[in-house]
């Protein structure tokens, strides 16, 4: 449906348009309706739109190596989101789906350019918006290179397998031997030294019971643990195999161009070669 230019005076991008150019560029873009859920561009399509929020919620997304979700943003009233595929005309590199009933503003390259003819500095707010989401892009990389393994498993770790490594720490301890060959100690010395009084006569019945409760119960525990140290194991070999492929990018990038200096120079020596000449 047609856009108001009542609507595009509360787009800080448009802000600086008089009446008679708001008017033109709301003749040109569209106001689009968006329900709960709904996408609006996926990875891959034809970036020939470019949306303004003015309403409601939307996240652009995009997926990583390991194809884990990343949001990229939640723009705001006014943001942007396709501007940059729209602008070069290339497909969208993310995602973006409406959380929520969304209103916004859509554009193509025909309606900035009929603002930039009649507002260049225009050109100046769009080019604001863009630094800003290359800089949460820059951002966005930076966290994602410097993952820590253990920071983001033991975020993700759930209380009863942090209580799993909490057992599996205390029983592979010394604190738990000695601790443990103390109760026995005790426990059977009392035993022996009641007499008549004894609770749990020599085999000790009651105590086995226990030892073997206790086994049942600590085994599965320990190995609950120890497939969460697998899981640690693995995304840091995955990690370690990342960073070692960029290492092995780099080191070649600069192989190259130590090749094609040594045949600038072994140019500059032929030429000065046949100057001697």
């Amino acid at each position: 449906m047609p856009c108001a230019p009542e609507e595009l005076k509360h787009v800080p991008l448009f802000e600086l348009l008089d009446e008679e150019e708001l008017a033109v560029l709301a003749a040109q873009v569209e106001i689009k309706h968006f329900a709960a859920r709904q996408r609006i561009f996926k990875i891959g399509e034809p970036g020939n739109r470019a949306y303004i929020m003015l309403s409601g919620v939307v996240r652009v997304t995009t997926v990583d190596e390991d194809q884990q979700e990343v949001l990229i943003e939640e723009p705001g009233h006014g943001g942007f989101f396709g501007f940059a595929s729209m602008l070069d005309q290339t497909p969208h590199q993310s995602n973006a789906m409406a959380m929520e009933e969304s209103v916004c503003l859509e554009l193509d390259r025909h309606d900035i350019a009929e603002l930039l003819k009649r507002k260049p500095l225009a050109g100046l707010d769009m080019l604001t918006v863009l630094g800003r989401q290359f800089h949460a892009s820059q951002k966005l990389i930076q966290l994602r290179a410097n993952r820590n393994a253990n920071v983001m498993i033991d975020k993700e770790a759930t209380w009863g397998e942090k209580v799993a490594d909490a057992v599996a720490r205390f029983g592979g301890s010394w604190n738990f031997i000695l601790s443990f060959l103390a109760v026995l100690v005790i426990y059977t010395g009392i035993n022996i030294f009641l007499k008549r009084h004894m609770w749990d006569p020599y085999p000790f019945i009651l105590l086995n019971l226990f030892l073997s409760m206790l086994a049942a119960l600590q085994a599965p525990v320990i190995m609950m643990s120890q497939n969460r140290q697998d899981t640690k194991d693995r995304l840091r070999s995955e990690l370690d195999f990342d960073v070692n492929r960029r290492a092995e990018a780099e080191i070649q990038a600069l192989s190259r161009k130590l090749n094609l200096i040594t045949d600038k120079i072994g140019d500059v020596e032929e030429m000065l070669r046949e100057g001697r000449r």
